[in-house]
């Protein structure tokens, strides 16, 4: 039995032609000439992604920082990649084209981990990100328990690991802006 040939790689034009024209809200995500399809979220995924993005719209109201859900892409410097992540902030946000749904310059980035993405959001993914100049924090959020890992990128450019477990508060400091664990996980059981 032969192997079935590699799938050519999808350029970045083809790439947002599919997402823009997708029926239904499809979203994927484009990752070195690969497509990966977005799948469903859990109740308690979409209620943590809720919860942050409720208390980041409140703080951030009438500042140039702004928070957008999981709906906008991000694009990564590096290679051909675009991802969604679950929530995002940009200050002055700046986007790829007049379509204005690639953000470039985000400032802080929550992903909300399941079992399915969880190596590829601590691994890849935070490689790519750590690729945005402007990217100042990067929240990882557990589903089922309440664990949260902060990381802030320091003013030398590395970056420092804030776990956080139980209780406790994660101080974004690229937005001036925090999120208590019991607001992250309010309603999830």
């Amino acid at each position: 039995m032969s192997e079935a040939a590699p799938a050519a790689p999808v350029s970045i034009e083809d790439y947002l032609a599919r997402e823009r024209g997708a029926e239904g809200g499809a979203r994927h995500q484009l990752w070195d000439g690969e497509v990966f399809p977005m799948v469903a979220a859990s109740v308690a995924h979409e209620r943590i992604v809720r919860n942050v993005l409720v208390r980041l719209v409140e703080q951030l109201a009438g500042r140039p920082c702004e928070p957008f859900g999981s709906n906008l892409r991000i694009r990564i410097p590096a290679r051909a990649r675009y991802v969604y992540p679950d929530v995002s902030v940009a200050c002055d946000p700046r986007f790829e084209d007049d379509e204005a749904d690639a953000l470039l310059n985000p400032s802080v980035v929550v992903e909300v981990l399941s079992p399915s993405t969880e190596r590829f959001d601590r691994g890849d993914k935070f490689a790519g990100y750590r690729s945005i100049p402007s990217l100042a924090d990067y929240v990882l959020i557990a589903q089922a328990e309440r664990s949260v890992d902060h990381f802030a990128r320091l003013p030398d450019g590395t970056w420092r690991l804030e776990p956080l477990a139980g209780e406790g508060r994660v101080v974004l400091r690229g937005v001036d802006a925090a999120l208590d664990l019991d607001e992250i996980y309010e309603g999830v059981r």
